[in-house]
């Protein structure tokens, strides 16, 4: 079973992307189901000073970066995801990109994370990086990995 629970924070993600609840719900699907992983997920749309706190209280680096993750490591309980507004927006925007494919995108790469990806390695990068295209393609959304011209 997935539970995907999303919270709105930051009311600008309504302005950013159409019904983003909806969207990181499938986004956060999709790669649990790309993964074979079931369980909850928590996924937090909130801005940038919001994720720079959580950065730096977790992970010790005092800026804000596009998306966290937290493993639970608890049965049933996958863990939770975080996205930062304003960078999402300013990363989109600087890749010729929809706002809301990079959402998409970037709850994938949490949701991944979650699952036992990571991307320390090239070998690790590259796996994480075709399960990211297969749920973006899932998604009927472009692959984040082939460049715009």
């Amino acid at each position: 079973m997935v539970d995907i629970s999303v919270v709105l924070a930051a009311p600008g993600w309504r302005a950013a992307v159409k019904r983003p609840e909806a969207l990181v719900r499938r986004a956060a699907e999709a790669a649990l189901r790309e993964a074979g992983a079931t369980g909850a997920v928590t996924v937090l749309l909130t801005d940038d000073t919001e994720v720079k706190r959580l950065n730096g209280q977790h992970r010790a680096k005092a800026k804000s970066t596009n998306v966290l993750s937290f493993p639970a490591g608890a049965p049933g309980v996958l863990g939770d995801v975080a996205l930062a507004l304003g960078v999402v927006r300013r990363e989109a925007r600087e890749a010729g990109r929809h706002p809301a494919a990079h959402l998409a995108h970037l709850v994938a790469h949490g949701a991944l994370h979650l699952t036992g990806h990571d991307h320390l390695e090239a070998g690790e990068a590259r796996r994480m990086e075709r399960a990211e295209a297969r749920v973006m393609r899932r998604l009927g959304l472009p692959n984040p990995w082939r460049h715009v011209a």
